[in-house]
């Protein structure tokens, strides 16, 4: 059988694809909008995306598609529910990223926690030209060592930043779920985290449950000298109740990668909030050129497995 690929947005991968160990046709296209995504899937058996959204509504139209092989580890853009229901198979990428995210993780918690952006501005407004001594203290200065870091999704990149954190000095507290009864081993109450953490970093997935899983309440329990990095997905958090806390000065600061809506076409609160102690970076934490050939030589096992007969890595 000639296995028909589609891949929807390659240019979200800046990497090397093999070709496919068996007899198949690969189409490639940059960019899909979601009006283009039907046609281009009309005679497809595999389709490859990373971010394309196939919705139940969509596969609907195309029941030829056998194979979704997420360019990623979220799937919240591919219709699981309808999938199980039709008998395609979905497959994600697992533990690709186990290296750049955390140690992106790390680049926003130093340079908030050290104030790297409002020393640049101090810098260049001449401050320490026109000092009387050799070094400046206009800017608050904290180090990790000794601090309390909370990591919220515990799962392979939640763990792998528990090691940079506990190699810096940082004590490291794991939040059990929000509202769980009962405490795993080795876990702390959601809430007693949040009123502990000193720096608090999110690694959970979006789902129903997770939405909006920081929003004002949460924010009222941190101290006010905490930061709040996220690197999941932007849903996670209440944008307008971040803005709020960080104009009221509830929390010191925020890193984070990535936003409710992406790409932002039509503008959002955070984009707009130039502050010394917000730091935003447009969904790349996860993009080291190291970390996305990992992604690419995986997304290919992943189709071989499924055309092998042995799907691998199913979410679906």
């Amino acid at each position: 059988m000639n296995h028909k690929i589609v891949f929807l947005d390659r240019a979200s991968l800046v990497a090397t694809l093999r070709a496919p160990k068996f007899a198949h046709a690969w189409q490639d296209y940059d960019q899909t909008q979601p009006d283009e995504v039907v046609a281009r899937i009309a005679d497809a058996q595999i389709v490859v995306s990373n971010k394309v959204k196939l919705s139940g509504e969509i596969l609907a139209q195309t029941p030829q598609v056998k194979m979704i092989a997420a360019a990623a580890t979220g799937t919240d853009n591919i219709d699981l529910a309808y999938c199980r229901e039709q008998g395609i198979v979905v497959s994600n990428i697992r533990n690709y990223a186990v290296h750049t995210v955390p140690e992106h993780v790390f680049m926003l918690m130093l340079a908030l926690r050290r104030n790297l952006l409002g020393w640049r501005q101090d810098l260049q407004n001449g401050l320490w030209q026109q000092a009387e001594q050799f070094c400046l203290f206009t800017q608050p200065m904290n180090d990790l060592h000794g601090s309390t870091l909370g990591i919220v999704g515990s799962g392979v990149l939640g763990q792998a930043v528990r090691k940079l954190a506990e190699a810096f000095g940082m004590h490291v507290l794991l939040a059990e779920h929000k509202g769980a009864g009962t405490m795993r081993a080795g876990y702390s109450a959601f809430d007693a985290v949040l009123r502990a953490a000193d720096v608090l970093t999110l690694h959970a997935p979006l789902t129903d449950v997770t939405r909006h899983l920081i929003a004002e309440r949460e924010f009222n329990l941190m101290k006010p000298t905490a930061l709040l990095i996220n690197t999941a997905r932007g849903n996670l958090v209440d944008e307008a109740a971040l803005e709020a806390a960080l104009k009221t000065g509830r929390i010191a600061g925020a890193g984070f990668d990535v936003l409710a809506e992406e790409p932002p076409r039509q503008g959002n609160r955070l984009l707009d909030l130039n502050l010394p102690n917000f730091i935003l970076t447009p969904h790349v934490a996860w993009s080291s050129r190291e970390a996305m050939q990992i992604l690419a030589d995986q997304l290919l096992d992943n189709i071989e497995a499924y055309v092998a007969g042995s799907p691998c890595n199913r979410v679906a």
